[in-house]
């Protein structure tokens, strides 16, 4: 699209045409980089100051939260700056029509609104290959660490229990730690401590029989799948405590009072690591949709001061107003 203007001298025959396009890209390509050059320079100057306010000591340096705020509020001043910046640098630079009536508030406007639209695709084509290759890297990554893991747990069938982490895991683990030494007399020492009656025959519950022919690997899974189910309904069954302590009673050695006691404690626990796991995914959630909210409110604001330098920047174009650095009328 481009409009034409004739200008016309005094000699009859003589015309002059000229060509101007209403889209001048070497204005707005030259307003993106300006603005992306200001913004790096003021950001790496913020993170200067940034790094000189905190410290590594406790106690020492702002706070976090504090830190936090300023850095949000220098991050959005520095882009509404840089986008106005671009766009009075682009309003300067576009060289518009002889004729352009009332279009060229419009015109101005509509370049600096490109050098935003442009600066915003370009650091969005940089950020996606950014993430592309960091999904890469940890794909690649994640598989080579699987692999290893896969092997070293073929020939070390203990090596998947060291490394689970888990909470149901942490809490199975509490379940069926060994009895503390000298902790009193066990279900099987007082076993031990009465003699059957005369003529009578002991035999071992079926459960018990069960149970004693089960390792603590094969108990893991049905722990594991009782705590999950009770985390779910948000309580645990009579039937599946009643599991877990017998589960306890046979693989420790602890009185039933004693395995009781750490059945109840081990649910509270993972209860408790399940709740506080619930709050944090809830302030993580809270700081994502304030950060959304806060970035696209300054990247419309950087819109906006891209539009106003752009008609500021033609305005002093048109009234031929020198801008003056250090004293010097030149640019540098």
């Amino acid at each position: 699209m481009a409009v034409t203007a004739t200008v016309a001298s005094s000699g009859p025959a003589a015309a002059t045409v000229a060509t101007v396009r209403s889209v001048q890209w070497g204005a707005v390509i030259l307003g993106a980089l300006v603005a992306s050059a200001i913004c790096m320079v003021l950001l790496t100057f913020g993170a200067g100051i940034g790094l000189s306010a905190t410290s590594a000591h406790p106690y020492a340096g702002a706070s976090p939260k504090a830190l936090a705020i300023i850095s949000a509020l220098y991050s959005a001043v520095t882009l509404i700056a840089a986008f106005a910046g671009g766009g009075y640098v682009a309003g300067r630079m576009r060289m518009p029509a002889a004729e352009e009536l009332a279009e060229h508030e419009f015109r101005d406007g509509a370049h600096g609104f490109a050098v935003w639209a442009l600066t915003l695709f370009v650091a969005g084509l940089m950020a996606a290959f950014g993430a592309a290759g960091t999904v890469k890297t940890v794909i690649q990554s994640t598989a080579a660490v699987a692999g290893g893991g896969a092997a070293g747990a073929a020939s070390n069938p203990q090596l998947t229990r060291q490394i689970s982490t888990s909470p149901t895991d942490y809490a199975v683990d509490r379940i069926l730690a060994p009895a503390p030494a000298g902790g009193g007399q066990t279900a099987a020492a007082q076993t031990a401590a009465t003699p059957p009656a005369a003529g009578a025959t002991t035999a071992p519950a079926p459960a018990a029989i069960g149970m004693q022919a089960m390792s603590r690997g094969d108990l893991v899974a049905p722990v594991n799948r009782i705590f999950v189910a009770s985390i779910k309904t948000g309580q645990l069954d009579p039937k599946d405590r009643a599991t877990l302590v017998a589960i306890v009673e046979q693989q420790t050695g602890l009185p039933q009072a004693d395995a009781e006691k750490r059945v109840d404690d081990s649910y509270a626990r993972l209860k408790n690591t399940e709740a506080e796991v619930r709050d944090a995914a809830e302030k993580a959630r809270k700081a994502a949709l304030i950060t959304a909210f806060g970035v696209a409110s300054t990247l419309l604001l950087g819109a906006a001061a891209a539009t106003i330098g752009a008609a500021a920047g033609a305005r002093h174009r048109a009234e031929r107003i020198a801008i003056t650095w250090f004293g010097s009328r030149r640019f540098w």
